[in-house]
């Protein structure tokens, strides 16, 4: 069961961080941004900087939809560049603390 499950039944929001490592390449930012602007969603912070011919960027969101999370996800898998892309959610790792 994902860890975000609880969240469905109770309609609240998610805390989510996307961390993306990519090739470097003119056009990357917006093509990271396009799975959020096509759901009308503004990242609260991003950040990025590149190393070489990569590049590791940051994407935030203080309060995404649960269902979203995993969609969003896969959609910057497929941005051509995208080497990897790990999903943090800190409310799931302040239960695994528990």
């Amino acid at each position: 069961m994902p860890v975000f499950a609880e969240f469905a039944d109770e309609q609240m929001f998610v805390s989510v961080r996307y961390m993306v490592e990519a090739d470097a390449s003119p056009g990357l930012l917006s093509r990271l941004l396009q799975p959020f602007a096509k759901r009308d969603i503004s990242p609260d912070r991003m950040w990025s900087a590149r190393t070489g011919s990569s590049v590791h960027a940051e994407i935030a969101v203080e309060q995404l939809e649960p269902d979203l999370l995993r969609r969003i996800e896969g959609n910057l898998h497929q941005v051509v560049g995208v080497i990897s892309v790990v999903t943090i959610i800190p409310h799931s790792l302040a239960l695994a603390a528990e």
